[in-house]
């Protein structure tokens, strides 16, 4: 595991039209937005590097994670509809041994019926939703605590 922590931030399918699409419920705020709020959140809270990827092809999602499991410290995961549907995204995110937390622009139990279940929460830390980009600043925190608890009890921090 790296010295440094590496927080791997991965996105889902349709993320990358952040800021045009149904802004009513996922806000202005571009996905080049968000990762610089991920990347300013990361370097002020310790010096950590975040890698920040999207995709809307579940194959593409499924190696990043394959790749968080020896470059990455902690994954924080907006999975978008992928949540919902993909079990292959769940068996590969189960390979993984660092801290991971699923993280939503809005709160999808407050949403239609299917957005109530997710696949990722099962193996998530934890769930920060409904605070639109805030969500992710929450979240880069958490993985950041969460990494800083492991190396503490590993004797390393």
């Amino acid at each position: 595991m790296p010295q440094t922590p590496v927080i791997h931030v991965l996105n889902g399918p349709n993320l990358n039209l952040l800021g045009t699409r149904e802004p009513e419920i996922y806000g202005h705020d571009t996905l080049a937005d968000v990762q610089a709020l991920c990347e300013r959140t990361a370097a002020q809270d310790g010096g950590a590097t975040v890698v920040f990827r999207q995709s809307n092809h579940e194959g593409e999602l499924i190696d990043w994670i394959h790749q968080a499991r020896t470059q990455a410290s902690a994954l924080v995961i907006n999975p978008a509809g992928y949540g919902h549907t993909s079990v292959a995204l769940l068996d590969a995110l189960k390979a993984l041994t660092i801290p991971i937390v699923e993280c939503h622009l809005s709160n999808p139990a407050a949403r239609e019926r299917f957005r109530h279940r997710s696949y990722v929460s099962p193996v998530a830390r934890g769930v920060i939703a409904g605070f639109g980009p805030q969500s992710y600043e929450l979240a880069v925190k958490a993985a950041l605590t969460l990494v800083r608890a492991a190396d503490k009890e590993r004797g390393t921090a």
